[in-house]
């Protein structure tokens, strides 16, 4: 491959745009848009509507589906999310491309972590500036200058835009699993790490919250008439932490207990949250038939136990497709004198899912940043316009054909 002079054309469409596609990035990581901050989304989304209206492509929103949440005393309830963008450009061509991000962030509405600084060494310190507001933006930059690309028709896109990735995509993974299904390639915008390092290999993860309901007592009077939830709780607690030695890669993780009351009551609720990492889809298998084993016994009478959750992301491994579809970007990015290199990790986020779905994606072609997930969150500027070259590049390959994305493709579904 080399860069022909329409490419360079496409290159330079992006970098002349860097300020700009820095700084819309900092304008939406200053609006809070927590994944239960319905107001803050609505604010985040309605930029972005505007944003994708230079594109010149069907921009629609989508309903997503309500999901089960549980409250700390055990009130299962049904949530409500935030509509989901879709940008569509010629969906009848040979090719299609899917581009995936999230606009939610996981700061709530009350974080005192609400606005973008620059610090001393250059880098901006922001609340989703990296993860993934500065992505997104880098996403819609490399589009644009696409757009402008002789072979453009060669290849259709639809970009999705979801409001509860942070929250592991209970309402947008229909969304996702239907793109997946009819795409060729996936591009999505979880920033890479700080020099530019890709993300892998994927663990598979699984949320998963235990309702243990008891028996309420007076502690003094009557103890023994009562069956205490939160005791209960903490025995499976227990249990659920030592399954941690039983399987290479598999970790659960205890991530809280609520429930009880009154120091003088025994205590009648508690739920158990937990999250489930696995390396593979035989591990997948294992963890949920013994956390389902867990759940159907309860470590002493007079409690009952209701599981809800489950695996909401599988495994990402580095099969066929996605090797050759990593060797195409590294070389795509060693003409852009960029070096492409990955590395598992146990994260996971819509890549997992599309893969799933059949779709060969790279899910880190965002800025280059760190610390994500807490108020460190920093993001490199003069990365915008060098990832947002590197997406645009991609597409021009796929375009050419240089990067057989009906291969990659076909690759994929020989796995499934």
């Amino acid at each position: 491959m080399r860069i022909l002079p329409t490419d360079q054309a496409v290159l330079d469409h992006v970098a002349a745009r860097g300020q700009a596609i820095v700084q819309r990035a900092i304008d939406w990581s200053n609006l809070n848009s927590g994944s239960r901050n319905a107001v803050g989304l609505e604010a985040v989304l309605v930029r972005l509507e505007a944003e994708a209206r230079s594109l010149n492509a069907t921009c629609e929103r989508i309903a997503t589906t309500p999901s089960t949440s549980i409250g700390d005393d055990g009130t299962v309830r049904q949530e409500a999310h935030a509509d989901a963008l879709k940008i569509t450009q010629r969906p009848t061509a040979p090719i299609q491309v899917v581009l995936t991000g999230h606009y939610d962030t996981v700061f709530p509405a009350e974080s005192t972590f609400q606005t973008v600084t620059t610090r001393p060494d250059g880098t901006l310190n922001g609340p989703g500036i990296a993860d993934m507001k500065g992505g997104i933006s880098v996403m819609l930059a490399a589009l644009e200058a696409f757009e402008t690309h002789p072979d453009k028709a060669n290849v259709g896109w639809t970009v999705l835009l979801s409001p509860d990735e942070e929250i592991g995509s209970p309402a947008s993974a229909p969304l996702l699993a239907e793109l997946g299904a009819r795409g060729h390639v996936g591009m999505t915008y979880e920033p890479a790490l700080a020099d530019g390092t890709l993300a892998g290999a994927r663990k598979g993860s699984g949320n998963y919250h235990l309702i243990v309901t008891g028996k309420a007592a007076h502690a003094g009077r009557a103890f023994h008439e009562g069956a205490n939830a939160v005791a209960g709780a903490a025995i499976i607690a227990a249990r659920l932490h030592e399954l941690n030695s039983q399987r290479e890669g598999v970790t659960v993780n205890v991530a809280k207990i609520s429930g009880g009351g009154a120091l003088n009551v025994v205590a009648d609720n508690a739920v158990v949250r937990f999250n489930v990492r696995v390396p593979d889809a035989q591990s997948s298998a294992w963890i949920s038939e013994t956390v389902q084993q867990i759940a159907t016994e309860p470590p002493f009478p007079g409690l009952t136990l209701d599981l809800h959750g489950g695996m909401t992301r599988a495994p990402k491994p580095m099969d066929a497709s996605q090797t050759a579809l990593f060797e195409a970007v590294r070389d795509t990015g060693s003409l852009l004198g960029q070096t492409i290199a990955w590395k598992p990790s146990g994260g996971v986020c819509e890549g997992n899912n599309l893969h799933a779905a059949g779709l060969p994606n790279i899910d880190t072609l965002g800025v280059r940043g760190g610390d994500i997930h807490s108020d460190q969150e920093f993001a490199w500027p003069a990365s915008f316009v060098e990832r947002a070259q590197l997406s645009a590049l991609i597409l021009c390959k796929i375009a050419s054909g240089e990067i057989d994305a009906l291969k990659l493709k076909s690759l994929r579904l020989e796995t499934m």
